[in-house]
């Protein structure tokens, strides 16, 4: 999960304070001596971590602070507040021209992922915008880098632009994409451009080149975040070149180090936009302060979960289900639609880690047992049932349970556990949204083992 250690490490340092009703100054520096490490081990700027640590010193050691009805809370608070700010405050949204298409230059180092985001954000900009979008190929100097970007366009139903990389350059591929945009009045036009192993004044001069000619309302440089402080410094140099407008992380999933996200803004002054979450072209997200920072102090991401949701969960089919729910009808098909549904929203530490209060079962010994195996595992039992027999569960006795583990690759006493499970799941699935919904959802853990 994104940040996951950083969130661990953060959370436990500032539990030794909300637990206590009186605080000292003694026990806040305790705390922010943790904060500190917590920042550097996620490979923040050292310059960024001493300032951010230095303010919330200065802001939680007064007599107000120390003195308050629930002194920890109020440094939690100081301390969300400041990781905000050194996120980059108010989210940054992606710009449109007046007249189409607007152009959105993606640039970077080789190896960053400049393809797949492009890919990413085209797909993103049309579930959100609901508008066309073309991306061009203007990368000819890698090896298969335009059939790359053609084969994921189709993936994702969007046309790219290419021409035969013996015969054209990187210029003529964005001013004639550009040409064609307008031609087809095409909304968005996507450039993905050639990388390099390291910044050189040639790749620096194509895409200066690029970018006169077809007046990006976006300049995007795509780092990877796994490289931690190595991309603020590519970003100062990007940006001191030919001009940046922001930047889009990439491989941001897999508990990247995060001291990118963390050291961005503060280094370079430029805003992290979009970030790359999973290797699926839809696990892409816009980039929220406000609600990154309540992720990493283990406070959900109410909002982004209903986003999410709204995506992969069809309004009637939602509709469709509450009345089965109320009918007391919930079945196998209905169980298996809700595990699909999950699955594409992410993974589901990750998906968990948006509910306020339950971030916490990330580590735990229930979340350690529901993996995609397993979730894989039970789509090919309940798959293996014959229509009915998902319609009426009732209807499994021991022989058909045999002849359901024979064609799913299981056991008998997988199919039971699967069924047991479904007995639980049709329990919980009308407690969850009530009164001890985070206990419910616990228990529904455990029964996945």
């Amino acid at each position: 999960m994104m940040f996951e250690t950083l969130s661990d490490r953060l959370t436990s340092a500032l539990g030794t304070l909300t637990g206590k009703g009186r605080l000292s100054e003694k026990d806040i520096e305790a705390a922010l001596r943790q904060v500190r490490m917590a920042l550097l081990e996620a490979d923040v700027d050292f310059k960024v971590a001493r300032s951010f640590v230095s303010k919330i010193r200065e802001e939680a050691q007064g007599e107000e602070v120390i003195r308050s009805l629930t002194p920890g809370q109020t440094v939690v608070k100081i301390v969300q507040d400041n990781l905000v700010e050194v996120l980059g405050g108010d989210s940054a949204h992606l710009q449109r021209g007046d007249t189409p298409p607007s152009v959105i230059m993606l640039v970077g180092l080789q190896g960053a992922g400049k393809t797949t985001a492009a890919t990413k954000l085209a797909l993103h900009i049309r579930r959100e915008w609901k508008q066309d979008v073309m991306m061009a190929a203007c990368d000819l100097q890698r090896p298969a880098a335009v059939e790359q970007l053609v084969t994921l366009g189709k993936q994702i139903g969007v046309p790219v632009y290419s021409e035969n990389a013996r015969k054209s350059t990187p210029l003529k591929v964005a001013k004639n994409a550009l040409d064609r945009a307008k031609r087809d009045s095409t909304h968005w036009l996507i450039l993905d451009t050639a990388g390099r192993l390291a910044i050189d004044d040639d790749l620096m001069s194509e895409l200066e080149e690029i970018k006169s000619a077809v007046n990006p309302i976006e300049t995007f440089l795509v780092v990877d975040a796994m490289t931690g402080q190595d991309a603020a410094r590519s970003g100062s140099e990007f940006n001191r070149r030919i001009g940046l407008s922001g930047m889009l992380l990439t491989k941001m999933d897999g508990d990247a180090r995060g001291g990118a996200a963390l050291s961005m803004k503060s280094v370079t002054g430029l805003p992290v936009k979009f970030v790359g979450v999973g290797e699926r072209p839809e696990q892409f997200e816009a980039f929220h302060p406000e609600r990154i920072a309540q992720r990493i102090l283990g406070m959900g991401d109410v909002t982004t979960l209903i986003e999410k949701a709204q995506q992969q969960i069809d309004e009637d089919e939602a509709k469709r289900l509450e009345q089965r729910l109320r009918r007391n009808e919930f079945d196998l098909n209905d169980m298996l639609e809700q595990f699909r549904s999950i699955r594409r929203m992410g993974p589901l530490s990750d998906v968990l880690g948006m509910i306020p209060g339950l971030g916490g079962l990330r580590g735990s010994n229930a979340m350690q047992n529901v993996d995609e195996k397993r979730m894989s595992q039970v789509e090919a039992i309940i798959l293996s049932m014959t229509p009915q027999e998902r319609s009426n569960p009732r209807l499994l006795n021991g022989s058909r349970r045999r002849r359901v583990a024979n064609g799913s690759g299981t056991s008998p006493s997988q199919v039971n556990q699967l069924l047991g499970q479904y007995r639980q799941m049709q329990k919980m699935m009308k407690r969850i949204s009530g009164p001890g919904g985070e206990r419910a959802l616990q228990n529904m853990m455990r029964g996945m083992r």
